[in-house]
């Protein structure tokens, strides 16, 4: 498996796969060019049909600027798409075309130029599953965040760092912004409003699932505005990971080492499901990125609550269960319904799945690795009008 640099990424939303993988494509392409007098790329796929939601054509365009940069949506070509996310890159000179290529945005701001001669990240982690990683840390005597330092060495807790005050920041600024969301659907953020309906008579569970959700809804709406935000996996489930690992921190007092702790763990859950399935909603639908950011959260929340690998595995194991066949629908491509509210309800999810954790891992019947290969294969089953295409679900039937 890849570095945790390579799950965690910091950038700005609404998307890694409609903007930031492109734009990191885009800059790629444009330097390989220097001479290049124009740039053309076709859309495919997801990134075609929904695209102008997510300003795939204006970060393109952003990427390549001064040169000028034709963008072409084509919704109706698929032959021989390797990822759904797909476009074609021209670069010209003269009238002449000096190279055209295929690039796959496939999730994460991970991109895969196809054919490339471009060297792959580095393995970092020999394991590739939660049941090598388990063992491997029994073997050693070890906790999860002590396998992530061996691997990666002590440097990255330098980096996951960067991870948790950028997480920590887009929840301070979402809960500081007010106003319309823009992308013409009039979506009023609503974490300040959350945060701040404290009654006196509110008992402690209600107030939990306010807070969890108003963070949640914080950094979802700061995504949704193209604000900066950490892939977590993905941006469009970027506001679970910070939500309820913010609010822990608060709750229990506990320090950025410990929730850093937490962020290793998160990320190697994280991992297992990008390098074992796909964290893409194009290629597996919302249960990639919402499903795969709540097994990510409660995931680390065992991890600071000091839970055993096998409280470990149930969480995350029963976060993703329970998120089996989500769709990925969002209205007119963009990042806002259902997407922030969804990140919500994965929060809390996140934290009932601990408490089950707590008390029944002992019944368990199902591994987090059978879960996550369940999860591709409902995916890849999906019709494609479920995997962010706006063609099924809540993007067909709602109407203004």
């Amino acid at each position: 498996m890849k570095s945790l640099k390579k799950l965690y990424r910091i950038g700005k939303g609404p998307s890694s796969s409609h903007t930031m993988g492109p734009e990191r494509a885009a800059n790629i392409f444009k330097e390989k060019h220097p001479d290049a007098d124009g740039f053309k790329v076709t859309l495919y796929g997801s990134l075609a049909k929904t695209g102008k939601g997510h300003m795939t054509d204006a970060v393109l365009r952003q990427s390549f600027s001064p040169i000028p940069s034709e963008i072409i949506f084509d919704t109706e070509f698929d032959e021989g798409l390797a990822h759904p996310n797909a476009m074609d890159m021209q670069a010209f000179k003269g009238g002449e075309e000096l190279e055209k290529v295929r690039v796959y945005s496939i999730g994460g701001a991970a991109i895969r130029f196809e054919g490339s001669e471009h060297a792959p990240a580095p393995e970092v982690y020999k394991e590739n599953s939660f049941a090598e990683i388990a063992a491997y840390c029994r073997e050693h005597d070890m906790r999860i965040w002590q396998y992530v330092e061996r691997m990666e060495g002590p440097q990255i807790w330098l980096y996951l760092d960067e991870v948790w005050q950028t997480m920590k920041r887009s929840i301070r600024e979402g809960l500081a912004a007010e106003g319309v969301l823009a992308g013409g659907l009039g979506v009023q953020r609503k974490a300040a409003y959350l945060y701040n309906q404290y009654h006196m008579d509110e008992s402690a569970e209600t107030r939990e699932n306010r807070i969890v959700c108003a963070y949640a809804f914080a950094v979802s709406e700061q995504n949704a505005s193209t604000g900066t935000v950490v892939t977590a996996p993905t941006c469009g489930a970027a506001g679970v990971v910070p939500a309820v690992l913010y609010y822990f921190q608060k709750k229990r007092n506990l320090s950025d080492s410990e929730i850093l702790h937490g962020l290793a763990t998160a990320g190697i859950i994280g991992n297992i499901i990008k390098t074992n399935a796909s964290i893409s909603g194009a290629e597996c639908g919302c249960q990639a990125e919402v499903g795969s950011a709540c097994c990510m959260a409660s995931a680390a929340l065992a991890e600071i609550c000091g839970m055993s690998l096998d409280q470990i595995e149930y969480a995350a194991e029963v976060s993703m269960e329970h998120m089996l066949g989500l769709t990925c629908d969002p209205i007119d491509g963009l990042v806002q319904i259902p997407c922030i509210e969804r990140n919500a309800v994965a929060a809390m999810r996140s934290i009932n799945a601990l408490s089950l954790a707590n008390f029944l891992t002992h019944t368990r019947k199902i591994s987090f690795d059978m879960v996550v290969k369940t999860m591709y294969e409902t995916g890849k089953d999906m019709h494609c009008h479920y995997r962010e295409t706006s063609e099924g679900g809540l993007a067909k039937t709602y109407s203004k």
